[in-house]
Formats: C-alpha cells, sequence, structure tokens
C-alpha cells in the first residue's frame, strides 16, 4: 500500500465517539492530529499490512502527520520478529514518538526473544534528551528485566535518571512500583533509602498500594514511607 492508501484506510476506520474521548487522554497532540481509531481495529489493521507485506514505505516516511500514523507504526514494529531489524526501526522511530501512547504500545516481539542484546540500546537511550526515547528505556527494563533476567544494577539505572519531565518521572515510579510486586526486597532499599525524588517516590507507593500484585503486609509497611 502507498502511504495515501494507508492514510485514507485509517480514515476509513475512524470512530468519531471515541476520537472525541481519547483526544483528552494525550495532552500536547494536535486534536486534529487525532483520526480516532480503537486500539484493537488499529493493531488488526497492523497485522493485515504485516502479513500483506505493505509496510516498507510507510515505516519510510518519518515524520507522521496524524497521531494515529504514529500508533500504526508502533503497532507494525511490534510484529516484527526478527532482532537487527527491528532494532534499526525502532532507532529510526524513536525521535518521532511525541506521546505516551504511542511510546508505551511499542512492544516488539523481537525484543523479547533476545533480550539481553538490548541493555547497549537501553544505556544509551536512558541518556537521550528525548522524554519519550528515557520513558521507552525504563519501560523495556520494566517489561524485559524483572524478572528472571533482573539485577540490581538495572533499578540502579532507572534510579540514577535525572529528569523533570511528568512522563519520565511517572514511568520511573511505575517501574519501581511493578519491581515491588516483582523483586520487593531490592526495590523496597530505593525507598527506605529515599533514592528516588520525593514526587517519584511518594508515586511509586501509591502505584504499589493500588496494584493487586503487591501483597498487603507490604503495602502496609510502603504506607509508613510516605514522605
Amino acid at each position: 500500500m502507498t502511504i495515501e492508501q494507508i492514510v485514507k484506510s485509517l480514515f476509513s476506520l475512524q470512530d468519531k465517539k471515541y476520537r472525541e474521548f481519547h483526544k483528552n487522554l494525550i495532552p500536547g497532540i494536535d486534536s486534529e492530529k487525532i483520526i480516532g481509531i480503537r486500539t484493537p481495529v488499529l493493531r488488526k489493521f497492523a497485522k493485515d499490512l504485516v502479513r500483506e507485506d505493505s509496510t516498507e514505505e510507510f515505516l519510510q516516511a518519518l515524520p507522521h502527520h496524524y497521531y494515529d500514523e504514529n500508533q500504526l507504526h508502533a503497532f507494525i514494529l511490534s510484529e516484527e520478529k526478527d532482532f537487527a531489524v527491528c532494532i534499526k526501526r525502532v532507532e529510526d522511530f524513536l525521535p518521532y514518538i511525541d506521546n505516551w501512547a504511542t511510546c508505551d504500545q511499542l512492544l516488539p516481539k523481537a525484543f523479547k526473544k533476545d533480550c539481553r542484546k538490548l541493555l547497549p540500546y537501553i544505556d544509551r537511550w536512558l541518556n537521550s534528551k528525548k522524554t519519550y526515547t528515557v520513558r521507552f528505556a525504563i519501560g523495556m527494563l520494566m517489561q524485559h528485566f524483572l524478572d528472571e533476567e533482573f539485577e540490581p544494577a538495572f533499578a540502579e539505572k532507572v534510579a540514577a535518571v535525572k529528569s523533570e519531565e511528568y512522563y519520565v518521572k511517572m514511568m520511573i515510579a511505575w517501574y519501581f512500583a511493578t519491581a515491588l510486586a516483582k523483586q520487593y526486597d531490592t526495590a523496597l532499599k530505593f525507598l527506605e533509602d529515599k533514592k528516588l525524588d520525593v514526587w517519584t517516590h511518594n508515586k511509586t507507593i501509591q502505584k504499589a498500594i493500588e496494584s493487586f500484585r503487591v501483597k498487603e503486609e507490604h503495602k502496609k509497611y510502603l504506607r509508613t514511607l510516605k514522605r
């Protein structure tokens, strides 16, 4: 498909009621750039394009104009299974991500299989000056390195990120709240030792208390650590 055909198809999938609802969830994006397509519908369209091998021209046409094009781009890359191909395309795309939703929905299957190969890239992304590149790096550490691949050094890397950007700080809090569910003893030390700024510290506790994955006895103690 040509880019023009893809954009035309996106408008054919538009849900105007959903557009009115969704545009309030992604502040900072011009509402005129939001077509309004429900996620399952857009994800299916991405899979259809991948199946038809109709993505190359679209993936190279950066930056996109519409928010929904960025979402489609993220869903297409998420379907890629070849690590070398995927990492190149992700690095091409990251500088153009301008919102939390696109950032968080970029979840390549290729990275799950070969997550250790991600580590040098994550280190570089963490030092980026771009908000959503940093957020993506933290998200990758949260997704792939809080279970059997976990190392305390990864949590140290996240705690070392210094930013006043809301969407970075929120991701740090999300990371540590998830770590409290999966690696409680290690994550707890970051709160006890006050290694996070006050806002992120308290947001971590709030998100952990709201999580069904954190034990009740842990939540009780976490409440005592609020600053």
